[in-house]
């Protein structure tokens, strides 16, 4: 596993338990969760993309 492949799966983590905490509890900056979710999602997807391309 590379760094971008460690990072973004922790973002993705971080990003859903924050979204579940939103749900239960109004947190000030709680909107960010989806944009941490989406860029954990985003360098899980290059990180995949630059694997199968022999680039990393």
């Amino acid at each position: 596993m590379d760094r971008s492949t460690i990072a973004g799966t922790t973002l993705i983590l971080v990003g859903v338990l924050g979204y579940v905490a939103g749900i239960y509890v109004a947190y000030p900056g709680r909107a960010f969760s989806i944009t941490v979710l989406m860029v954990g999602i985003a360098l899980v997807a290059i990180a995949q993309q630059s694997a199968t391309r022999g680039d990393a």
